[in-house]
C-alpha cells in the first residue's frame, strides 16, 4: 500500500502505520522504520511510543500543528515525539524543554541535525527563564509526569497566543495514585475550564498508553 496523506496536516499513513516526512533523510531517532514513498522518505510514528500519535489513533480531531507553527514542547525527554513534531513543523520552531540532564544530552544531539528544534535544559514548572526569549507560540504541548500537571500547564499556557492551542498529556497515576483515572480526567477538565480555557477535545489513550488522557484546549 503506498504512502498516503491523512486528514492531519503533515501526517501520512502506510497501511496501519502513521508516518511523518523525515526532516533528516536516512536518520532514525528511536529505532523507527523508514518508508520510501514516491515523494520522499517517511518515518514510522509508533503510537505505543508517542502519546501524540496515540491521540490520533484514538480519533483525535484537533490538529493545530502546521508547517510553520511555533511549538513549546514541555517534557521532551530524549526527543521521540518532539522529532515527529519537528518533521511536521519543518519551517517552524519547536522549543523543547527537558529537566533531566541525561535525556537532555540525547535531545541536544538530536537538535544538532534539526535546525527547527531548540533544546532547553530547564524546569517546566518555572517557565520564567525561557519565557522571555520565546514570545508567544501557536501550540503548547506538555508531557510532564508530576503531581501538579495542571498548574504547570496553565503557567506555560500564558505563552500561547490568543486562539492558540494546548495539549495536556495527563498521566493520572502521577497526579494521584489512589484516585481512578476517570475521576482525575474529569477534575482536570474542570480545573482547565475554570481557568478560562476552552476544552475542545479529550481522548483516553488506552490501549496505547495506560492511565493517560489527552486534554486539548483553546485560548480565547
Amino acid at each position: 500500500m503506498p504512502v498516503r496523506s491523512t486528514e492531519w496536516e503533515g501526517v501520512y499513513a502506510d497501511g496501519p502505520w502513521l508516518l511523518t516526512r523525515n526532516l533528516v533523510p536516512g536518520a532514525v531517532v528511536y529505532g523507527e522504520g523508514l518508508v520510501r514513498g514516491s515523494d520522499g522518505e517517511f518515518r514510522r510514528w509508533d503510537a505505543n511510543r508517542s502519546k501524540l500519535a496515540a491521540y490520533l489513533k484514538r480519533g483525535g480531531r484537533v490538529w493545530p500543528f502546521r508547517l510553520r507553527s511555533s511549538v513549546l514542547y514541555l517534557g521532551a525527554g530524549s526527543g521521540t515525539t518532539a522529532s515527529h513534531v519537528s518533521d511536521i513543523c519543518a519551517d517552524g520552531i519547536v522549543t523543547a524543554v527537558e529537566i533531566s540532564p541525561r535525556s537532555f544530552r540525547d535531545l541536544l544531539a538530536l537538535a544538532e541535525k534539526r535546525p527547527n528544534l531548540v533544546p532547553i535544559l530547564g524546569d517546566a514548572a518555572k517557565p520564567e527563564p525561557y519565557a522571555g526569549r520565546l514570545g508567544s507560540v501557536d501550540v503548547v504541548y506538555q508531557d510532564v509526569a508530576q503531581r501538579d500537571q495542571e498548574a504547570i500547564f496553565l503557567r506555560n499556557f500564558e505563552l500561547v497566543r490568543s486562539g492558540g492551542t494546548g495539549f495536556l498529556m495527563m498521566k493520572a497515576r502521577s497526579a494521584d495514585i489512589s484516585a481512578s483515572p476517570a475521576k482525575i480526567f474529569e477534575s482536570t477538565k474542570r480545573t482547565l475550564a475554570e481557568a478560562g480555557t476552552e476544552v475542545i477535545d479529550f481522548r483516553n489513550l488506552e490501549p496505547f498508553q495506560a492511565d493517560h488522557g489527552v486534554l486539548v484546549v483553546r485560548k480565547p
